[in-house]
């Protein structure tokens, strides 16, 4: 891009960058999809334009300790290596962080580590979007892909000197964003193509981890097969399924709920409900896990309340929870979904295109707390036998039965929620609870109805009531809603 384009864009940037920060109107040509959509975030998140940098959250004396226990540590050599030629350039430097944008590591010339320490762009800073709003570090590990912020961008203005590109690293063995490799430097001297080398070095150290995965896989597998005749489905530390499934129903991968730092004694004996229905434990073995079939017990129901203007909650192993409106509509959305939904399409059913699946995994990772193996992912889905009010509203709509109908239905699915698909199910059960009581409903049905929410003011079911008898106290009392 030729510096004329460069200064375009810049105005441009400029315009909008104070339209976000002032609430106003932004311009007919606002930033691209990427900085828009992570400016919106960063906003959300309360973060002031005008913030002078990262915030320190390590304790610079522990940081060698940190940096030592990091599964990237021995990749450091190897990542320097590959991004040397960038980061010996003047003006720029290379940073590694953990999975949390905290700053690991980092590489570059005496005079750009100083104008780096004056923004926290250094070990023990961290550079989440909720931290220091959009930026090649934090935008990175939001999107999982990766990312080139240029200049004004950035929505500190503090950053506007500086272009960063960076890309997220996966472990192939327990799935996660683990960290993320990033180049920053001059906003004019870093060129918008460095994102594609700093993308395949983030590539090539998630290849190196994969062979390391694998050479640890090899040594267990052996070590397992040696030992003929204990029974078990041999999984890694992480619940990857090594050896012992030949038929395949188990999938990839087993989910390990709890801190995946935490020691094997953690997960010791953990219950674990499979996905044909059976029940197996948990027991360590080396540096992974035996999975141990269990003998067939009936796996815990979860039973959902979601009808009328009361609390959401669930009971699951024997206890009744409140629930959030966020947490309930997604149980509400996986009930209606069986065979699961991705994190993008849940994102999409809660809050249609403004949706963000990263808000998705955080609010699914704080549900499994409680309710820890009814949920499973890749797609998101629940385990578990399921009991709700507003599904047995469903089949006894479709059996007609008018008596069950008006024992279960209490009110409207989530009446808070503005959920698209919520709303939508809404909608529908509720005309088909009204005309199928207006059609086969006794009085003492109609009068039921008329003490929830939406029964309350409705017209033609008052009428039906105000019909009755005068000595009636139902007739009286409909006549009185309906003056």
């Amino acid at each position: 891009m030729s510096y004329a384009h460069l200064d375009a864009y810049s105005r441009l940037l400029r315009e909008a960058h104070e339209a976000a920060a002032t609430g106003q109107l932004w311009p007919e040509s606002p930033p691209r999809t990427l900085i828009t959509a992570s400016w919106r975030r960063s906003m959300d998140a309360g973060i002031d334009p005008d913030g002078k940098g990262a915030p320190l959250v390590h304790d610079p004396s522990y940081m060698a300790d940190i940096r030592d226990a990091h599964p990237l540590r021995p990749l450091l050599p190897l990542l320097a290596d590959t991004l040397s030629g960038v980061a010996g350039e003047t003006g720029h430097v290379l940073i590694v962080t953990d999975g949390d944008a905290r700053v690991l590591w980092r590489e570059g010339g005496h005079d750009i580590l100083g104008l780096a320490d004056k923004i926290g762009l250094a070990d023990g800073h961290q550079w989440a979007e909720d931290d220091v709003g959009t930026n090649g570090i934090g935008t990175a590990l939001a999107t999982g892909r990766p990312v080139h912020v240029y200049s004004e961008e950035h929505l500190m203005r503090v950053l506007h000197i500086w272009s960063c590109s960076a890309a997220p690293i996966s472990d192939p063995d327990s799935g996660r964003i683990i960290g993320c490799v990033d180049v920053s430097g001059a906003a004019r001297s870093l060129h918008p193509a460095t994102v594609a080398l700093v993308g395949a070095t983030a590539k090539l150290a998630e290849t190196q981890l994969a062979l390391r995965m694998h050479e640890r896989d090899e040594r267990l597998r052996r070590r397992y097969e040696s030992q003929r005749g204990r029974p078990g489905v041999l999984l890694s530390s992480t619940g990857r399924v090594i050896s012992g499934d030949p038929s395949g129903h188990l999938g990839e991968r087993v989910p390990l709920w709890g801190d995946p730092g935490a020691g094997q004694e953690h997960f010791s004996g953990q219950r674990m409900i499979l996905r044909n229905g059976t029940v197996a434990f948990l027991e360590p073995y080396s540096d992974g896990f035996l999975l141990r079939a269990t003998p067939s017990t009936p796996p815990p129901v979860l039973k959902l309340s979601f009808l009328g203007e009361g609390l959401p909650s669930a009971t699951f192993r024997d206890r009744e929870r409140s629930l959030s409106l966020r947490h309930a509509e997604i149980l509400a959305l996986l009930s209606l979904h069986p065979h699961g939904l991705t994190a993008e399409q849940l994102s999409f059913h809660l809050y249609g295109d403004d949706g963000n699946p990263v808000t998705i995994r955080a609010e699914i990772h704080r549900l499994r707390t409680q309710l820890g193996d009814a949920i499973v992912a890749k797609p998101y889905r629940l385990t578990c036998p399921i009991e709700a009010d507003f599904l047995d509203l469903r089949r006894h709509l479709s059996a007609n039965d008018c008596v069950a109908l008006a024992r279960v239905y209490s009110g409207p699915l989530l009446p808070r929620s503005e959920s698209p698909e919520i709303r939508r199910e809404r909608d529908e059960l509720e005309a088909q609870v009204r005309a199928c009581l207006l059609r086969h409903g006794s009085p003492e049905h109609l009068w039921t109805y008329a003490q929830t929410l939406n029964g309350r003011d409705d017209y033609e079911v008052l009428e039906r009531l105000a019909a009755l008898p005068p000595t009636d106290r139902r007739s009286a009392a409909a006549r009185a809603r309906l003056i």
